[in-house]
């Protein structure tokens, strides 16, 4: 089975694997050479959730608000 590319995962899927990648590193029966790989997986995978929450944290910072506070529109992105 062919993996997914991580830097084509959205945020939850990333986020799933690596907990599977944590649990699998905690047990503790993977072989050395599988273990490595997991934790380089893993750190991929790590760094694609904080590339997706930052984008989301811009975003939303991007909100504009209106008169009594509510939401009037976006700004556009910029993720350049």
């Amino acid at each position: 089975m062919s993996e997914k590319p991580v830097e084509e995962m959205t945020f939850e899927e990333a986020l799933a694997e690596l907990e599977g990648v944590v649990t699998r590193l905690e047990r503790g029966d993977v072989a050395l050479d599988d273990s490595i790989n997991l934790y380089e997986r893993g750190a991929r995978l790590r760094a694609r959730c904080q590339q997706k929450l930052a984008e989301a944290e811009e975003k939303v910072s991007k909100i504009t608000l209106g008169d009594g506070g509510q939401p009037a529109g976006l700004q556009p992105f910029d993720a350049g």
